[in-house]
């Protein structure tokens, strides 16, 4: 149970987790180094407590408008390459005789997928996959429901579907679409999309760079009762206070995406550490110089802060 991309075995792993009340995170990716803090982050963690498989997604955006992780990936840019060379490297990762870190589940995800800018990825790359958010939220509600109902037909066997109906707020000033039904129109979504988790508007906002965004409690609480089971997905983690992140799965959250926080604080640690080295630099000293210094400071702080969200995503119960 190292690289899981089955979907079953996946969904028995979210249902045990949420039987122990944890949140699996979803960490999302733009580096080769911020996908291996990822399982730096889980091994650790798992060490620490006496945890067997500590499951963890790792997560990417393609041509998603707001960030295409994808493209950060490599200096070609070329998504279908950032794609694949990120999953396959976490397969080696994790899995074979020279893993680093066996005792991680890795569950891969595409996140933000538009069902058209993204066609390739969400049909052509699911070899890879082991869930997907089809992200159809920039279109008509009637519209999404169709689209979510089709693909979910296609591709419901061999993916798990994350699916969306209205527009979250991101931190470049896009605002989040609330209409007066947003649980009944979730319900009905679910019903008859069948998809399996939702991204639910619960007040948080994406990309953020600060803490003022509200969770609303309620409404994930009000959602997962008329929905029938924990199935909620929550975006813009890096908007929440920290005490605000635990207790998450209590109200049917199943899984938390996370990416910004961690690499805005990683990347200044790290820098602030390069700056410290300034002297030897300019001395020309190689190990100061060379790139991995500053790599190897990302890493180190990027897992730190990992571990901590995992922690208050009730992570410790696996043990």
């Amino acid at each position: 149970m190292s690289f899981i991309t089955d979907k079953e075995e996946a969904k028995g792993i979210f249902s045990l987790a949420a039987g122990k009340n944890v949140s699996i995170a979803l960490f999302c990716t733009g580096s080769f180094w911020n996908t291996e803090a990822i399982l730096l982050a889980a091994s650790r963690f798992a060490e620490k407590r006496g945890i067997k498989d500590i499951p963890v997604v790792v997560a990417m955006t393609s041509l998603y408008a707001h960030m295409q992780q994808a493209r950060r990936i490599t200096y070609s840019k070329d998504p279908k390459i950032g794609l694949r060379t990120t999953f396959e490297y976490c397969r080696s990762l994790c899995e074979g005789p020279y893993a680093p870190y066996p005792n991680v589940a890795v569950m891969t995800h595409l996140d933000h997928a538009d069902p058209k800018v993204d066609q390739w990825a969400l049909t052509e790359n699911t070899d890879l996959l082991t869930s997907v958010m089809f992200d159809a939220q920039v279109y008509p509600y009637e519209e999404n429901l169709a689209m979510a109902k089709d693909y979910v037909q296609a591709y419901g066997d061999k993916v798990l579907v994350e699916g969306i109906i209205e527009g979250l707020a991101v931190g470049d000033g896009t605002a989040s679409r609330q209409s007066d039904d947003y649980v009944e129109k979730a319900v009905r979504f679910v019903k008859e999309t069948g998809v399996d988790f939702l991204v639910a508007d619960l007040g948080t906002e994406q990309q953020s760079s600060g803490t003022d965004a509200h969770y609303l409690k309620d409404r994930a609480q009000t959602l997962t009762r008329e929905l029938g089971r924990p199935m909620l997905v929550l975006h813009g983690v890096s908007s929440m206070k920290n005490e605000d992140i635990h207790g998450l799965a209590e109200d049917g959250v199943i899984r938390v995406n996370m990416w910004t926080r961690i690499v805005r604080e990683s990347g200044q640690y790290a820098a602030k550490r390069l700056a410290g080295r300034l002297d030897r630099i300019e001395a020309g000293d190689f190990e100061a110089t060379e790139a991995t210094a500053y790599i190897n400071d990302n890493i180190e702080e990027s897992a730190r802060v990992m571990e901590h969200i995992m922690d208050g995503l009730g992570y410790g119960n696996l043990a």
